[in-house]
């Protein structure tokens, strides 16, 4: 398999994933400034909606969208509990925390990130953001993770964008649950490993 990354954005969700699981896959830098890949070659080619991740199977199949990747992960490697088994409503809860990150912490930040939002505008959606980090911070106070006491793929795309926080100058000890969670998911050796990964990569796109 190859998964298609660029340090710093949501592909670092599946390749979390992929070091739980203890499957093998070819990281393949993308240039998302220039579009390209490290022979210079057109991404779009690769996917069309122009981001990543990106993961390519070894029958040359693309599976693209973060919460899909990371599901396929898991149900290759049942073995490893980072999702439970499908059907199951503990399954339609990991769905659920999917969901929630992707549509109301992972596009919150968009705005943020963009130089032409109006500042008014930025503080207002720094606000909504604040109000899904109050939610997550009111479960993460009882919980070690998402679904309980069990780490899983939905652990490690909420640690993905909310690592984000430093870039956008939100603090996250204003939600200690929050910075608990972050340092407990953080030292896990997948992450660990995912970066130092990643880093070897800088130079090659």
């Amino acid at each position: 398999m190859k998964l298609y990354f660029a340090p710093g954005t949501c592909a670092f969700s599946p390749h979390i994933a992929l070091r739980e699981a203890g499957l093998d896959a070819e990281l393949v830098r993308v240039d998302l400034k220039r579009h390209t890949l490290p022979d210079g070659s057109d991404f779009a080619a690769i996917n069309p909606k122009g981001y990543v991740p990106v993961l390519e199977l070894d029958d040359g199949t693309r599976l693209t969208e973060g919460p899909a990747i990371v599901q396929y992960i898991a149900d290759r490697k049942p073995e490893s509990g980072i999702a439970p088994p499908a059907g199951t409503l503990a399954r339609y809860r990991l769905q659920e925390w999917l969901g929630f990150i992707n549509s109301e912490v992972h596009k919150g930040f968009s705005p943020l990130f963009n130089p032409a939002t109006p500042d008014a505008y930025k503080t207002i959606a720094t606000q909504g953001l604040g109000k899904r980090f109050d939610y997550l911070a009111a479960h993460l106070s009882a919980h070690d993770f998402l679904l309980g006491d069990k780490f899983t793929v939905a652990d490690g795309y909420l640690y993905t964008v909310l690592g984000w926080c430093q870039w956008v100058g939100i603090d996250l000890k204003q939600w200690p649950a929050l910075a608990a969670f972050q340092e407990r998911i953080g030292s896990r050796p997948s992450v660990q490993a995912a970066l130092a990964a990643e880093k070897a990569t800088n130079g090659k796109a």
